[in-house]
């Protein structure tokens, strides 16, 4: 990923704190024939030690689980809020429009996750991050059912490497500032989610 020094962020915890905040994430391998291939899944942010891991599964018939096999190291991205930003914000007119965004790209080694009760744990985990009351449904399901469910898709953890992590966010353009938090606090969901992440970076936190 392209980052200026002005947008790179080497503070994990704004890494993995957009993360959970938005773990809709496209994982990234190479197919058999050598060109990308992309699946878009929600993960689950698990920190052990000075280890980070990413919990996640696909449907079994998506040949990802045989690439990932096959050839282990892998990218993740995530993607947080993004938005226009007019050049009406500078108080002079010699300036252009742009988009601002927050994304996280890991470097990553996957490992598959078969055992019907470990994907069953990773299920549980996903579940307690976007509807922990479903988590009585599903142990609640006939047996035969859940067992057909897991069997039907294949987990994985996959231990990151590296982290790469951009906050385009005007920072350089200090005479902006005011006036496009402003603009992005009036605006739709993800440019108030700019105006709030602008705040936190000019307080530090």
């Amino acid at each position: 990923m392209y980052t200026p020094p002005q947008f790179n962020s080497t503070d994990r915890a704004k890494a993995t704190q957009l993360i959970r905040e938005y773990p809709f994430a496209s994982l990234i391998s190479v197919d058999g024939a050598g060109l990308p291939f992309v699946s878009h899944i929600p993960l689950h942010l698990e920190e052990r030690g000075d280890q980070t891991v990413l919990l996640g599964h696909c449907a079994r018939a998506n040949p990802h689980c045989h690439y990932l096999a096959e050839r282990p190291k892998a990218l993740v991205t995530f993607l947080g809020p993004h938005a226009y930003l007019s050049p009406s914000v500078y108080p002079d007119l010699m300036r252009v429009p742009t988009w601002n965004y927050l994304a996280v790209h890991c470097t990553v080694h996957a490992t598959l996750i078969d055992d019907p009760s470990e994907k069953d744990a990773l299920l549980k985990k996903l579940i307690a991050d976007h509807e922990p009351a479903y988590a009585q449904q599903w142990r609640a399901l006939a047996p035969e059912f859940a067992q057909r469910m897991l069997a039907g898709i294949v987990g994985f953890e996959l231990l990151v490497s590296q982290i790469e992590c951009k906050l385009k966010l005007n920072q350089h353009r200090p005479e902006s500032h005011s006036a496009m938090r402003t603009r992005y606090a009036s605006g739709n969901e993800l440019e108030r989610a700019l105006s709030d992440w602008s705040l936190r970076l000019s307080t530090g936190n």
